[in-house]
């Protein structure tokens, strides 16, 4: 971790908890009042996400300031430097051209119903790592706030719905869209309690906008509130939504 965002009030370190390899922002000194799990997406590093931290503690707005919650930077587990992606992971494959090949049809609902290979194995593994280090840290799931970018925010919907022993108190949606619909939609009320953030952009090339107006559409139809940003931009992780997690943790102090 990097920058000017007071790096004596966290420090950073890498270990493997559960089955995971994880950067770990933890505040010195004090005991961490929150833990906030985010999870990268398809094709990224495993440490993709850890760039988000300083810039989420840049932009902590003064009456949060007082806060000091740890960050969990998982690494999915499977590697894909076989297939030409360097050190960039995947919580599961993808099949790339068939789901390119359905997208230039115009066939994006085929992923509402999809329940990826894999999927299982990742959920319990991410709800392993998560359920350990709130032991660690002794904090309950009311402190949890879960997220993911992707296929990282995919999995987090799934963990939060059916891997996670409780719903975590936010869950916060970059870029992700709606997928094992049958699994998730009996299944969403569960999450009546927790802060949602969604944001997509209006010019994604890889999940189009519809794809995360679906996800939200089911979120919401199971009773929840879900803060959605829509921007323009691509396949990315927009300032706003930033500002609009960060809002949302203002109901978890």
């Amino acid at each position: 971790m990097s920058g000017n965002t007071s790096e004596a009030l966290w420090q950073h370190q890498k270990k493997t908890i559960g089955e995971l390899e994880c950067n770990l922002v933890v505040p010195t000194r004090v005991k961490a009042t929150h833990l906030i799990t985010i999870c990268h997406g398809f094709g990224a590093p495993g440490d993709d996400m850890l760039g988000l931290v300083p810039w989420f503690l840049e932009e902590m707005p003064d009456d949060l300031r007082h806060l000091r919650p740890a960050w969990l930077i998982p690494a999915a587990p499977l590697s894909l430097e076989a297939d030409g992606f360097g050190d960039g992971r995947a919580w599961w494959r993808l099949s790339i051209q068939t789901m390119l090949d359905s997208f230039a049809e115009g066939h994006y609902d085929v992923l509402r119903h999809h329940i990826p290979d894999g999927i299982d194995s990742a959920r319990q593994k991410l709800t392993a790592t998560i359920e350990e280090t709130l032991r660690e840290l002794d904090l309950p799931h009311s402190k949890l706030v879960l997220g993911g970018f992707s296929q990282g925010a995919m999995l987090s919907v799934d963990t939060a719905l059916r891997g996670l022993a409780e719903a975590p108190a936010g869950l916060w949606l970059f870029s992700g869209t709606l997928i094992c619909e049958p699994q998730w939609k009996p299944l969403a009320a569960r999450l009546n309690h927790s802060q949602i953030v969604q944001s997509h952009g209006t010019l994604d090339p890889i999940l189009p906008m519809i794809t995360g107006k679906w996800l939200c559409e089911l979120l919401r139809e199971g009773g929840n509130q879900v803060d959605f940003i829509s921007f323009v931009g691509p396949h990315t992780i927009p300032p706003e939504s930033i500002t609009a997690c960060w809002r949302s943790f203002e109901k978890l102090k």
